[in-house]
């Protein structure tokens, strides 16, 4: 087993219950683990932790300061195909989400876009016709396909 792994993400969010509606209606499975100041959300490999903002900061012995629209950080789905990255933005915004890019081509030769939580993390939704998903929706760069090239 490697390390180098994420098993975890927790966001602080302003309004537990409206962040846990938002994810769950992007298809997070709400676990019965947590409390009232933490929701633990099951997704394919990842558990995505909302804990309240004040919370948080408490439990890293952190001031707790505004907060800037661009963080300098992004979360990302990576989805089989353009139609499958249009539903689930269009998905997210209608749960709330702030639209920040509409899903487009991009120079890069993939389709990508970005909208940000209630909470204002923001979030890459895209389609990378180059890292191919396994079955079960995961990427694994390490055992792509070979470029017959």
């Amino acid at each position: 087993m490697r390390d180098a792994r994420v098993t975890l993400v927790t966001l602080g969010v302003a309004d537990l219950a409206r962040a846990a509606r938002f994810y769950e209606t992007l298809g997070w499975e709400r676990t019965d683990q947590g409390n009232d100041k933490v929701v633990f959300l099951q997704g394919e490999g990842l558990v995505l932790s909302l804990f309240g903002l004040q919370d948080l900061a408490d439990d890293a012995s952190l001031p707790l300061e505004a907060l800037p629209r661009f963080r300098g950080m992004t979360l990302a789905i990576n989805l089989p195909g353009e139609a499958e990255t249009d539903r689930l933005f269009a998905l997210a915004c209608e749960a709330g989400g702030v639209p920040v890019k509409a899903p487009h081509k991009v120079f890069w030769g993939g389709y990508s876009g970005y909208f940000a939580d209630p909470d204002g993390h923001l979030w890459e939704i895209a389609h990378n016709p180059f890292f191919a998903l396994d079955a079960a929706g995961r990427l694994d760069l390490l055992n792509q396909p070979k470029d017959p090239a």
